[in-house]
């Protein structure tokens, strides 16, 4: 993938949902305080994290384990598939820290090749920091992310300043990819 494909549709994915909390920043509160216990969703991401990451162990050659290869990820589907039944619990956090950990994978390998041309790709390697960071913690201990909403939403202003903040950060780096990032 393209550096600049990359920013647009991070800068939209994280630019949308702002724009909605902007507009409605109750009906954003709401639906952001049941998250972490929506099963719906935690099944969702848990799918798509652990699809993701078998797609990946796949298209990695692993010259020693290529015996094995076959058998690794049959275990790693159904360890994502069974934790959909068996650990249910703050399931949409965990689905969020595997989903988080492999965008920063990708944002790492697509920005990496790219260092010494533009003084911003660090911008998005730092980013991609911060979603690792935060997808090992969130894995660790999915009630802070229930805490952090909470805080985060506790008054139509301050989800108000917190989605116009987050919303600048993604227009910043949508721009990047239509301009800086345009030729990588």
């Amino acid at each position: 993938m393209k550096l600049s494909l990359l920013s647009v549709l991070l800068g939209l994915g994280m630019g949308l949902p702002q724009v909605y909390g902007l507009a409605r920043p109750a009906q954003l509160a709401e639906c952001a305080r049941k998250f972490p216990r929506n099963l719906a969703a935690g099944v969702a991401l848990m799918l798509l994290g652990t699809a993701w990451f078998v797609w990946n162990v796949n298209g990695e050659p692993i010259a020693d384990f290529s015996a094995f290869k076959p058998y690794m990820m049959a275990g790693f589907t159904a360890v994502g598939v069974l934790s959909c039944i068996f650990v249910q619990d703050f399931l949409a956090v965990r689905g969020l820290a595997v989903v988080l950990l492999l965008l920063g994978k990708l944002m790492l390998d697509t920005g990496r090749p790219h260092l010494g041309e533009s003084a911003f790709v660090p911008v998005i390697q730092t980013w991609a920091y911060v979603f690792i960071v935060a997808g090992i913690w969130f894995t660790i201990t999915p009630w802070r992310l229930r805490d952090l909403l909470n805080w985060a939403t506790a008054t139509e202003s301050r989800t108000r300043l917190l989605c116009g903040l987050r919303l600048l950060f993604a227009a910043f780096v949508l721009i990047l990819g239509l301009t800086a990032f345009r030729a990588m």
